[in-house]
């Protein structure tokens, strides 16, 4: 029986523990930990945790609750000082998105992992969902042939409140704005369905929100061999309309689920009634999709202790979380610097350095409020 720890215990805390527990027979959560004064205790009550031993000092809880895994959902600018730590004490973590601010802290985690032997993973639960495995599948079948473009829309919306809670809003803190801690879950799939791109221009904005120092939007072009990749990364989009377009050779795909696909007439205009073979090869990779047992939260946690278990990596690991935060600093960099970005980024890029991003950054505006803690709703 594995013994479960929980570092942090706002709101994403609930995705956590609600997925330890949907493995009663493999594992225990003994311990939660916050800063915070009586945080863990009250979040220990609200889930009935009556054996958990609770922690108001993160570290203590790390050294001294003989753990075997460890979550950890604090703010970004907390993760690598927390993973070092518990790698280092011989234990596994599973650490919420974004993997760390700075790609120097990235790799700071990924040394630990790599002295510890431990496993380390980072959450991109999307990935465990069927609709954006089907898209893998898809795309992995070859059926669209070389990609044209990719359309990204990580889409969401956040009132003026959303900013009031302390480590939001601010550069220190958060790390950045919508790039870096919404769109980190789109960029993810990104990397996971077409690989790291070689080059990334971009612009950010503050549209909306006036009591915050980060981007609220950002729009980032990524080059792909022959074809080019669009992101918006924004918390300004009334709907929250997310989608991903993949435009192929041969057809296009997207989710939510749509197959197109054209063909050529003699003076190259598209044909009436479209390819018909080719959305029925496209729809059949689709339908041949095996549901997963558990998606979201619930997956990766699932996977991850299937990889604790057996002593194999995790899927995904530390190194896909590190691609993600190097694809959110170059767009940062290509930003502010108003430049076009190669990858992969050097060690010895000055945005590569914790710290170098927050001294470089824009402060939109100024951060007014700083609350301990705002309404999840």
């Amino acid at each position: 029986m594995l013994r479960i720890g929980i570092i942090g215990t706002g709101g994403i805390a609930d995705a956590h523990i609600s997925g330890y527990l949907t493995f009663p027979g493999e594992c225990e959560i003994v311990a939660l930990g916050d800063v915070v004064p009586g945080k863990a205790a009250q979040k220990a009550k609200s889930f009935g945790l009556a054996n958990a031993v609770c922690f108001d000092d993160p570290l203590a809880m790390i050294a001294g609750a003989n753990l075997d895994v460890v979550s950890i959902a604090t703010p970004p600018s907390t993760h690598a000082d927390l993973a070092v730590a518990a790698l280092d004490a011989g234990v596994n973590v599973l650490v919420e998105k974004p993997m760390a601010p700075s790609l120097e802290e990235c790799d700071a985690m990924l040394a630990a992992q790599l002295r510890s032997g431990k496993a380390l993973s980072v959450v991109a639960q999307n990935r465990f969902r069927d609709d954006l495995a089907t898209l893998k599948e898809v795309v992995d079948s070859g059926l669209l042939g070389s990609i044209s473009h990719v359309r990204v829309d990580s889409a969401w919306w956040r009132g003026l409140p959303y900013y009031d809670l302390w480590w939001r809003g601010t550069w220190e803190n958060e790390g950045g704005g919508s790039t870096l801690n919404h769109a980190i879950h789109h960029i993810d799939l990104l990397l996971w369905l077409l690989g790291r791109p070689s080059e990334i221009t971009a612009m950010l904005a503050n549209a909306q929100h006036d009591n915050a120092e980060v981007e609220d939007l950002s729009v980032a072009v990524l080059r792909y061999e022959r074809g080019l990749a669009q992101l918006t990364s924004s918390v300004v989009h009334h709907g929250e309309e997310q989608e991903i377009v993949i435009q192929g050779e041969h057809a296009r795909v997207s989710q939510p689920w749509r197959v197109i696909a054209e063909l050529s007439g003699a003076g190259g205009f598209p044909e009436k009634g479209g390819a018909h073979e080719i959305v029925e090869s496209i729809e059949a990779v689709a339908t041949q999709h095996k549901a997963l047992n558990y998606q979201g939260h619930r997956g990766q946690i699932g996977e991850f202790l299937d990889a604790v278990k057996h002593e194999r990596p995790p899927v995904p690991d530390g190194q896909d979380g590190r691609n993600a935060v190097e694809v959110v600093t170059a767009i940062y960099k290509a930003g502010i610097e108003k430049e076009v970005v190669s990858l992969p980024l050097s060690s010895l890029d000055p945005y590569y350095r914790a710290g170098q991003l927050e001294a470089r950054a824009p402060r939109f505006y100024e951060k007014r409020r700083a609350l301990a803690e705002v309404a999840a709703t």
